[in-house]
């Protein structure tokens, strides 16, 4: 079994999910979702369009860096990971983490949000809020940069080619 550990990072309707899912499938790993983790009061907060502050996801990125510590045959974690030093937390769990960055514009991700059903994200300004707090990943974290306007099967390509993983399980 791989021993690869990533997340799929980006704003809130990049294709997170999605994307985690599929390349999880691939790499023949668990795939788990941070929104999961959340508190109730965390997804509370949220469903009443209050963005998070940094003290709000403090517990949040605890437990997912021990998630990552704990999940020794590897894992693909769907999760914001915004700023850079959410990342650092991250990557606390593990130094040898990847993240995948799931890149697109405002209006591309909003058309998206526009069509989801039961989600608690809610409301244009929470995505600009996350768009004004994110900190693109830089060189330096080599993260792998995939343009959201892919077709999902080439993002997991492109991503399994990136990581140097066969992804063995399933097609695409």
């Amino acid at each position: 079994m791989s021993t690869c550990k990533v997340i799929v990072m980006g704003v809130s309707g990049c294709g997170k999910s999605l994307i985690g899912t599929r390349l999880a499938e691939r790499l023949g790993v668990p795939f788990f979702d941070a929104d999961d983790f959340h508190s109730p009061a965390n997804v509370a907060k949220m469903a009443s369009g209050v963005p998070l502050t940094d003290a709000d996801r403090s517990g949040w990125l605890a437990e997912l860096a021990e998630r990552v510590r704990e999940e020794q045959g590897g894992l693909v974690l769907a999760c914001s990971a915004l700023k850079r030093a959410y990342r650092e937390r991250l990557r606390a769990g593990d130094p040898s983490l990847q993240f995948v960055y799931l890149k697109g514009d405002m209006e591309t991700i909003w058309s998206r949000h526009c069509s989801r059903e039961d989600h608690y994200f809610n409301g244009r300004a929470m995505l600009e809020s996350q768009f004004l707090t994110l900190e693109e990943p830089d060189p330096g974290e080599g993260a792998i940069t995939v343009d959201v306007a892919e077709q999902p099967h080439r993002i997991v390509e492109r991503c399994l080619s990136a990581l140097g993983a066969p992804g063995r399980a399933g097609g695409s």
